[in-house]
């Protein structure tokens, strides 16, 4: 481990991993793309699109990588959905320790405010840490919640959801009563989908869903996306 990266661990209260877990995948996490070939993946946090406005550190590739039980899960969800012709959009899987404490800094620079209107317009930035919108800790870290929509298998479209992803505010939260009757019928698609396959949804993210029986629920990994 890195001097960098031992000072994240530290940081965030974490036991440092083996410097093997921080160059090559651990033993028991996939690569989803092998694993479900029909999604589509979007990750954002390898481009500037997104709420920090720029490259997240930790995705040096737009790959996704959850653990293998996350990863068998989420190809029945997609099976699932095929029946009624539609097909998985994934924004982010595992995220790097490193990540979320770039997430933490930049939340902490009330300066930069460069992504307010598209990504926070209705809440304080100073209030994302209080709100849960931002933590010191992310599920994504143990490597089996991930964040994802859904395409109209025939028009290549994502379901209207009501608020694009990432959007933090109270219409992002799944049972929002500032969404349309079909926009709410999309979440609830998507929402069933998940839980039927052993996920669990998160009050404040439609997009957000971690497996119930996860094999590293104490666990916060910090290997890069490579």
């Amino acid at each position: 481990m890195d001097v960098r990266t031992a000072g994240v661990a530290l940081a965030l209260g974490l036991a440092p991993l083996p410097a093997a877990a921080n160059s090559a995948l651990p033993a028991g996490f996939v690569d989803v793309a092998q694993i479900v070939p029909s999604a589509q993946f979007d990750v954002r946090y390898y481009g500037t699109d997104n709420f920090v406005g720029a490259r997240v550190e930790g995705y040096d590739a737009p790959r996704c990588f959850l653990t293998e039980a996350a990863a068998r899960a989420l190809a029945k969800v997609a099976a699932d959905a095929g029946q009624q012709n539609l097909r998985l959009r994934i924004f982010d899987c595992y995220r790097p320790a490193r990540a979320v404490a770039h997430f933490g800094r930049w939340a902490a620079d009330l300066s930069d405010q460069r992504t307010k209107p598209a990504y926070y317009p209705d809440v304080d930035k100073g209030d994302l840490f209080k709100e849960g919108y931002i933590a010191a800790r992310s599920g994504h870290s143990r490597g089996s919640t991930l964040d994802l929509t859904l395409i109209d298998a025939s028009t290549g479209s994502d379901l209207d959801m009501g608020t694009p992803f990432d959007l933090f505010g109270m219409r992002s939260w799944p049972d929002s009563p500032d969404v349309t009757a079909a926009q709410r019928t999309n979440r609830d698609r998507l929402a069933a989908l998940m839980m039927r396959n052993g996920f669990k949804p998160f009050d404040k993210e439609w997009w957000h869903f971690t497996l119930r029986d996860e094999p590293f629920p104490d666990t916060y990994f910090d290997f890069p996306i490579r």
